[in-house]
């Protein structure tokens, strides 16, 4: 079969998973792409209208080995009926663990049908210049290895082989790690923008005279940090900056993509 539509549907707050779910697509080469970004809840549509002959990329961050649960939320939203397919998952470079075997049965039990899958790498959130970790990615390399990806999915719609796909991953899942009640602070460097307000995808800052942030709605997806142009936004949490200070020490080695088709 041929990809008569392609949709991208993503959850990326700090634009990394969006970046290569982009670079899948353009492999795929459809005349007919529509995005579908439910990175803010505002932004989630009430169906997802697909054909048969359509062609579904979905994909999220890893948190901790997890979809973070604010995609989960707003992708069980989407429904299909045995539309293709192809889950990816981006992370940090120390692992994926259970993430894509959770997100393809999310796609699964939504009437999608997984045909293939992948896990990328991109920057970590909590990476800095003191803790660097996979800074930079996805890269040129990592990019275009999204785009053969996309090829191979195209060769394998266009062959008529829609074959389930089999990924890697445990169930039950591992359990999620606890959320602290906490969340990156403002400095006086802030200049009051907005920048911070308009990126968060839970809607957890609000920025008047101040900033303000709401520590229970914060994921720690550090899009606020990345995106501050003053430099203002600061993850201060002493548990996380240890744990941003073990991912640098002992995750450096360079991973690379995996794919499942």
């Amino acid at each position: 079969m041929s990809c008569n539509k392609l949709k991208v549907i993503c959850f990326s707050p700090t634009r990394t998973t969006r970046r290569i779910l982009d670079a899948i697509a353009e492999g795929v080469g459809s005349e007919h792409l529509e995005i579908i970004d439910v990175t803010r809840a505002d932004r989630v549509p009430e169906a997802c209208d697909c054909a048969d002959n359509d062609l579904v990329i979905i994909g999220a961050p890893v948190y901790s080995g997890r979809i973070p649960l604010t995609a989960v939320e707003r992708f069980k939203a989407l429904k299909s009926s045995g539309t293709p397919v192809v889950p990816v998952v981006v992370y940090g470079n120390r692992a994926y663990e259970d993430a894509l075997i959770e997100l393809t049965d999310l796609a699964t039990e939504a009437g999608f049908s997984p045909v293939a899958g992948a896990a990328f790498i991109g920057e970590h959130s909590f990476s800095t210049d003191k803790t660097p970790i996979a800074v930079s990615r996805p890269d040129e390399d990592d990019l275009g290895k999204a785009r053969d990806f996309g090829k191979s999915i195209a060769a394998k719609l266009a062959e008529g082989t829609l074959s389930s796909v089999e990924v890697p991953g445990d169930r039950p899942y591992k359990d999620r790690s606890p959320k602290a009640s906490a969340s990156p602070i403002s400095n006086d460097n802030c200049q009051l923008c907005g920048a911070c307000e308009r990126v968060c995808p839970t809607a957890a800052i609000s920025v008047g005279s101040l900033v303000e942030t709401d520590p229970d709605k914060c994921i720690f997806c550090c899009a606020c940090v990345k995106v501050c142009a003053f430099e203002a936004r600061k993850l201060e949490v002493p548990r996380l900056l240890e744990v941003s200070q073990w991912l640098s020490d002992n995750f450096s080695a360079r991973r690379e993509p995996e794919v499942f088709i």
